[in-house]
């Protein structure tokens, strides 16, 4: 059978019923290949250059491009700022580049420890706890609080390293529609009924990656000192990039310190890999070292990362990050606005990332191609990280793009749709 290069997903091309559990991804390996030969794949990129607003870069063939850059998760441009190289710089001649070890057995350096600190002074908690991934935050963390007779209530649209940690949790798992406070209540009102000692955790984001919208924090921290249940808060897109101190829209809608758990992701604003989980309550921490696998089985942050978070810290906090954060809002309602404009369905709030719906799997394949032919380099999200008709451009921008980059990427956007001819049914 020929695969479908432009309407199949990834589902459709796993072999189950194959006995050989390595053959069972070889039909799924051949139809990446065929998008690929026809320039349809748009992941597994590589870059050669460093990360900024133009780069060069190679597809998953090997086959060089290079354009204005909106696929990078870089939303200050820190990756490759001056104190933040010096200070990466600095740690690797004092301890070396490695921990060695996990946070549990002589991993920890005392950069990573000052790390903590900061985060928990930023975020008005009593402590943070360092994870080696920002996956490993979330997973691990939520895998530590849940064992299988409590219950998780969480959005539909929460990050797939909680879904999956929910998921491997309890059997009590309850989603609820996205961003509705609504339905959260109806849930932890229908499980505190009929089962009043469980243990309950409600999860969300406060900034919803891929529809780049916010819930009401307030009234669901509200909802869980109603319900005795646990909030448990994502902040992985917005913290360092938006708000006037840079504290995300914990600080927008002030709820800074208000939060049972928050956890986050260095690798958005502030250039490194890793992540933390931050609270009040004195028993996480320790839970979290020493019952958390994710960090206690793990190699520690390194202590050049642990340096270049801290550097990056100093800028969010500084005159630089302000201006920084500053033109990154303008990039974002300016963008925003154009593609709108321009007859582009445009979700969200502004922020550092733009989804922009371009439907089903055929054109926005079609559609990805074109515009890197333009020299726009966006990223493709399909299903089943979205619905199956409402693929999209995750649009990253950063505080050092300019206006000519935002007006170019409009440009490209514009003629890859006028190119796309919808095939014939």
């Amino acid at each position: 059978m020929q695969p479908d290069i432009l309407n199949g997903v990834t589902t459709d091309y796993y072999d189950q019923k194959n006995r050989n559990l390595l053959d069972r991804w070889q039909p799924m390996t051949n139809w990446l290949n065929a998008r690929a030969d026809a320039h349809l794949d748009s992941y597994g990129k590589s870059t050669s250059s460093r990360i900024a607003r133009t780069i060069e870069a190679h597809d998953r063939m090997g086959r060089p491009f290079s354009g204005v850059n909106f696929a990078s998760q870089d939303y200050l441009g820190l990756a490759s700022h001056s104190a933040v190289l010096s200070a990466a710089n600095r740690a690797a001649d004092t301890y070396g580049v490695h921990s060695a070890g996990s946070a549990a057995l002589m991993g920890l350096t005392h950069t990573t420890l000052e790390l903590e600190r900061r985060i928990a002074n930023f975020l008005h908690t009593a402590d943070a706890t360092v994870f080696p991934t920002g996956w490993a935050a979330g997973f691990g963390t939520i895998r530590a609080l849940v064992k299988p007779g409590d219950h998780i209530v969480l959005d539909v649209l929460s990050h797939a390293c909680l879904q999956e940690a929910a998921t491997l949790s309890t059997p009590n798992v309850h989603r609820f529609p996205h961003r509705s406070a609504e339905g959260v209540e109806r849930r932890l009102k229908r499980i505190r009924n009929s089962e009043p000692d469980a243990g309950i955790l409600v999860v969300t984001e406060t900034l919803f990656s891929m529809d780049s919208d916010v819930p009401d924090l307030a009234v669901l921290q509200d909802l869980c000192r109603h319900y005795d249940a646990t909030l448990f808060v994502d902040a992985a897109h917005d913290l360092g990039a938006i708000g006037p101190t840079g504290r995300g829209f914990l600080e927008m809608q002030q709820m800074l310190g208000g939060v049972d758990v928050v956890m986050g992701s260095f690798s958005k604003t502030f250039a490194s890999n890793g992540g933390f989980a931050a609270s009040s309550h004195p028993a996480l921490k320790l839970a979290l070292r020493y019952g958390s696998g994710p960090l206690t089985f793990s190699n520690a942050l390194s202590p050049v990362q642990a340096a270049t978070v801290l550097a990056c810290f100093d800028v969010v906090e500084g005159s630089d990050g302000a201006q920084r954060r500053k033109r990154l809002m303008k990039n974002a309602t300016s963008l925003r606005a154009a593609l709108a404009s321009n007859g582009f369905d445009v979700l969200g709030q502004p922020s550092a990332i733009v989804p922009v719906v371009l439907g089903d799997s055929a054109r926005s394949r079609r559609m990805t191609a074109a515009a890197l032919g333009e020299g726009a380099i966006v990223n493709l999200v399909e299903y089943p990280a979205v619905a199956r008709n409402a693929c999209r451009w995750r649009i990253q921008l950063m505080s050092e793009h300019r206006q000519e980059d935002l007006d170019a990427l409009v440009r490209a956007a514009s003629v890859a749709r006028e190119r796309v001819v919808e095939p014939s049914s």
